[in-house]
């Protein structure tokens, strides 16, 4: 039950993409419900809370971007807690928790979370519930739902506490309020779910209720469409019969799933209100109002790297940026190409909405006047009385992956019975397999999960208020501008998404896919000079450069570099050495480090990147060493390897194979010549085998075991001299 009166707690947010922000505010809106009154900001809105002086608990939601990045809207709370001025006693009369998201596809697995939850300790601020660290790798409910269902209990007894010990000395501990029974959530770290000691009496791992419940509201508030005890009888139920002698799929499950009582989340408060305009006959709205931050530059030139029979296809594409003085480079750098949605799959959701004939109309927004959202606002990213049209092609990511509260609000807008059950099962704990194995795990996005449950018609309002920002996609730079002044080259692999349960034809990756489209027609193959047609004008796309990191060759000419990139990772290596070379052209009389590079295909024949121009440096003596593998070619099938490595394989398969093989020379190189050791490409896989076959080395070579080889790389990445430039 409520408590009579309403008790204050604040909820602080840093996100990059929008999801740490869904998070804080969600835990906001559910607040009342417990008795509970939440503040919300963003941490980058420093002006709205003063830690220094609040006296209530604090929850922090906190992402990491990148390899360990702290998000842009976190950077300068970071910095402020940072400051070695601080004494160690400035957040004593703190009390918080923190729940950090991240992906262990990347090294630094959660890694701002984990600066902020560090460095507030150092500072005397104490813990009132345990730090969660929900893995996007695995899914982040699998620590989320758990971590959300136990706090409110936390916090109820941490502003209880602050409350008894305003009268009383404030003690060195807070030992009542660190019982695992309450404080000590699933954690999914590494990919390993660690669990409490005590889970019999874990409230936050009770068994589930016999009855649907939502969470968040008591049984008797369950609104009307949701309270499902059951799937229907298959005895009774034709659809459930066919159900049941099928296989699982997107829109029906199998027993004991479809014959289980769910455990639903609360319906997200609808908060916006949607108007459209009549059709503004004098002007269309012009796409300078959402890409004012980026600019237009032509494409000079497209060439394909790949032999058409391969598996990928690579393209590289350069830019004309001699018009924008300001644009420039360093080898190393990246930038970001902000593309539109597809006009074919805007169009399919116009006609599913029934706004086809209404794609003109211009959209005004407010914020309803009911809403029970928390801090509810105009979503910034909308322009003022865009169209319907442009909102969907410019302004929302309809391609991103619908999150569960976007299905249990999608459960109100099903008409068939069957369908809303099985949105009810996908949004539902019970059904979180099937939600990663049917929509996570295949990036299914609005407009596949639509053509499925084909009785659902959401209000564009719905789309707004769950769909995220149209994001702009990074590429690497793969030139120097020494070596091409004016112009800016990058190579991309164009990606492919199977078909699938949900997709019955496969999408190509929704920027790679425009890009190619887009220099179909200035297409040339890699060592032709065949082109497949013409055109007046180059095509342009908008670009902006990336805030300069520290994924660049050092200044310092002497230091070795050793440079791992299979595939398209070999990009930034070419700007590396493009600079390397007429550097060594323009100080005949300095000794340059040796240069290190490892390259990875499947096959030497179609998938070489770069060949003749890698070549030319090794013969110029600009790259030293060349190291060279062809997975599809080898003619040996290597083994899997533990750690320490086994004996290096005699016909190397994989850029960590290679490593091994020249493990001396690699640790002589890091160890005693300060050498830098660069990586770039898929982060799921080639990153991970790189980073155990580096550790591998610095057990063997060294004599050391796991956690000292751990901290040995540890130490290495804070000195800026094991470096990535990994994706997802």
């Amino acid at each position: 039950m409520p408590c009579e009166t309403t008790r204050r707690f604040l909820v602080l947010y840093g996100s990059q993409k929008g999801q740490a922000q869904s998070i804080a505010e969600g835990i906001a809106d559910e607040a009342a419900g417990h008795g509970l009154e939440a503040e919300v900001s963003c941490l980058s809105q420093h002006e709205e809370y003063k830690l220094e002086r609040e006296s209530a608990p604090v929850v922090f939601v906190v992402s990491t971007t990148g390899d360990g990045e702290p998000p842009d809207t976190t950077l300068k709370f970071v910095k402020s807690i940072k400051r070695k001025t601080l004494p160690s006693d400035h957040y004593k009369h703190l009390h918080y928790a923190l729940l950090a998201l991240g992906d262990t596809n990347y090294a630094n697995f959660c890694n701002c979370g984990k600066t902020i939850d560090k460095r507030l300790q150092e500072l005397g601020a104490n813990h009132f519930y345990a730090t969660g660290h929900a893995d996007d790798g695995v899914g982040l409910e699998l620590v989320l739902d758990p971590w959300l269902e136990g706090v409110w209990d936390a916090i109820q007894a941490a502003i209880s506490k602050i409350a008894s010990d305003r009268d009383t000395p404030l003690k060195e501990n807070l030992s009542d309020m660190e019982n695992p029974k309450l404080t000590s959530p699933p954690s999914v770290e590494l990919n390993c779910l660690s669990l409490a000691d005590d889970q019999t009496s874990d409230p936050i791992r009770a068994p589930l209720d016999s009855k649907l419940t939502v969470a968040g509201l008591p049984s008797t508030e369950i609104p009307d469409g949701v309270a499902i005890q059951s799937a229907p009888d298959p005895q009774t139920d034709r659809a459930g019969e066919e159900r049941a002698l099928s296989e699982p799929s997107l829109t029906c499950s199998l027993p004991p799933l479809s014959q289980s009582s769910l455990n639903v989340p609360a319906l997200p408060p609808p908060y916006l209100e949607v108007t459209l305009l009549p059709e503004d006959t004098e002007e269309k709205l012009n796409s300078s109002m959402h890409t004012e931050k980026f600019l237009e530059v032509p494409v000079t030139n497209a060439v394909q790297m790949t032999r058409g029979d391969s598996v990928k296809k690579a393209l590289l594409l350069e830019l004309d940026i001699s018009a924008h003085p300001t644009m420039t480079y360093m080898p190393g750098d990246s930038f970001d190409v902000l593309c539109p949605n597809r006009v074919s799959e805007v169009d399919a959701i116009l006609h599913r909405l029934g706004l086809q004939d209404k794609r003109h109309h211009r959209v005004q927004l407010a914020v309803r006047k009911d809403t029970k959202k928390r801090a509810a606002q105009l979503p910034p990213h909308i322009p003022d009385k865009c169209t319907v049209q442009y909102l969907l092609t410019w302004c929302l990511e309809i391609r991103s992956v619908p999150k569960k509260a976007f299905l249990r609000a999608l459960v109100e807008c099903a008409g068939d019975s069957v369908q809303k059950r099985r949105l009810q099962e996908l949004c539902s704990k019970q059904g979180s397999a099937d939600y990663n194995g049917f929509i996570r795990d295949w990036s299914l996005c609005l407009g596949e999960l639509l053509t499925e449950f084909t009785s659902c018609t959401p209000p564009l309002s719905l789309l707004i208020e769950h769909l995220p920002k149209l994001q702009s996609r990074p590429y690497s730079v793969a030139s120097s501008s020494l070596r091409h002044p004016g112009r800016l080259r990058f190579v991309f692999n164009v990606v492919e998404h199977p078909a699938c349960s949900g997709r019955p034809r496969g999408r190509q990756g929704l920027c790679s896919g425009w890009l190619s489209d887009l220099v179909t027609p200035i297409l040339v193959l890699s060592g032709t000079s065949e082109s497949s047609g013409g055109q007046a004008l180059p095509p342009k796309i908008h670009v902006n450069m990336r805030p300069s990191g520290s994924f660049q060759p050092p200044s310092d000419p002497t230091v070795p570099l050793i440079m791992v990139g299979p595939g398209t990772g070999v990009a930034p290596f070419i700007g590396f050495l493009q600079q390397r070379e007429i550097e060594r052209q323009d100080n005949p009389d300095t000794v340059f480090g040796e240069t290190w590079l490892f390259f990875g295909c499947r096959h030497k024949e179609g998938d070489y990147l770069f060949r003749e121009e890698l070549e030319g440096f090794l013969s110029s003596g600009t790259l030293t060493h060349l190291k060279l593998c062809f997975s599809r070619d080898a003619a040996e099938v290597v083994p899997a390897f533990s750690l320490p490595p086994p004996m290096p394989p005699a016909c190397p398969r994989y850029v960590q194979h290679n490593l091994l093989l020249h493990s001396q020379h690699i640790s002589r190189l890091l160890l005693q010549h300060n050498a830098c050791l660069y990586v770039c490409g898929d982060a799921k896989n080639m990153a991970k085998d790189v980073n155990d076959t580096l550790m591998g080395i610095m057990r063997a070579e060294l004599q050391l075991d796991q956690l000292d080889a751990m901290k040995r790389l540890a130490a290495l990445r804070e000195e800026k001299r094991y470096l990535q430039d990994i994706w997802g």
